[in-house]
C-alpha cells in the first residue's frame, strides 16, 4: 500500500516540479512566418545601379523604409517553427539620391554579378 502511494505521488511532484513543460510540449503550434521571404536566388539578380522598381519586382515591396530615410529599405523575415527559437532574416538595401541601388548587406550574400553592368 506504501509502495502505491509513491508510484502514484513520485510521477505527480515531478510534473508539478517541472513547471508542465511536459505537457506544454504536448501542445501542437503551427509555424509562423512574417515578412519578406527572400531566398539566395533572389540577391543574385540585384545589380548595382538598379532602379527601385526593379529591386520591389525582385523582392517585393519592402517591409520597413523609415521616415526620413527613404532611401534605406529593410526586408525582414521572421520564421519560427513550433517550439524552436525564433529565425530572423534581414536584407538592407540603399540607393543612393538618384534612386539606384548602391549597396545591399544584412545576412544574405552579395551575388558575383551584383556589380557587373547591367544590360
Amino acid at each position: 500500500m506504501q509502495l502505491t502511494k509513491w508510484l502514484i505521488a513520485l510521477p505527480l511532484a515531478l510534473t508539478m516540479l517541472s513547471g508542465c513543460s511536459v505537457v506544454e510540449r504536448l501542445v501542437y503550434r503551427i509555424d509562423i512566418n512574417q515578412g519578406n521571404y527572400i531566398d539566395q536566388k533572389e540577391i543574385n539578380q540585384l545589380k548595382f545601379g538598379m532602379s527601385k522598381d526593379q529591386v520591389r519586382y525582385v523582392l517585393g515591396t519592402p517591409m520597413l523604409v523609415e521616415n526620413g530615410y527613404p532611401n534605406t529599405w529593410y526586408y525582414i523575415y521572421s520564421h519560427t517553427h513550433g517550439h524552436d527559437d525564433n529565425i530572423q532574416k534581414n536584407l538592407i538595401a540603399k540607393f543612393n539620391d538618384e534612386d539606384k541601388l548602391v549597396k545591399i548587406s544584412g545576412d544574405y550574400k552579395v551575388g558575383k554579378s551584383f556589380y557587373k553592368s547591367m544590360n
